[in-house]
């Protein structure tokens, strides 16, 4: 599988269970990434892209479970740990700046195991700069 997330420069994702930000043009790269194949996610995640699903979407509570291999699945308030060993990529998308959080990404990318790959920069309908990482087991 290969995890999309969103975090702030603290990896931090939520706040008193709430996304921390989001963003149109970020959402229209994610579905773009997945293309035709499958983007897994839950049903809280579901609600930011519910008026754009492309049929590929796939809302499930055990997403990260039912997930195959070089199947996207979008965390935004999950825990990656338990589902680390099926992880192919991790592709974060960064806000650039620092929110409160309370919920952060918990797999360590400064561990030897994950590799940057590619970093990208692009700009997003409410962040002037959003970076895009790309992460690979090393």
């Amino acid at each position: 599988m290969i995890v999309v997330a969103v975090v702030d420069d603290n990896m931090g994702m939520m706040f008193n269970k709430r996304r921390q930000s989001k963003d149109r043009a970020l959402r229209e790269r994610i579905l773009a990434l997945a293309g035709k194949g499958k983007l897994w996610m839950n049903e809280y995640t579901y609600q930011q892209f519910s008026d754009c699903d492309t049929g590929g979407i796939q809302v499930d509570p055990d997403f990260l479970d039912k997930a195959g291999g070089g199947e996207f699945c979008f965390v935004e308030n999950d825990s990656v740990v338990p589902c680390a060993k099926d992880i192919e990529k991790i592709i974060l998308y960064r806000w650039n700046r620092k929110y409160p959080a309370d919920f952060r990404f918990d797999i360590n990318l400064e561990d030897s195991e994950w590799k940057l790959a590619e970093t990208r920069e692009f700009t997003g309908s409410s962040h002037e700069k959003i970076t895009e990482e790309v992460y690979v087991r090393g």
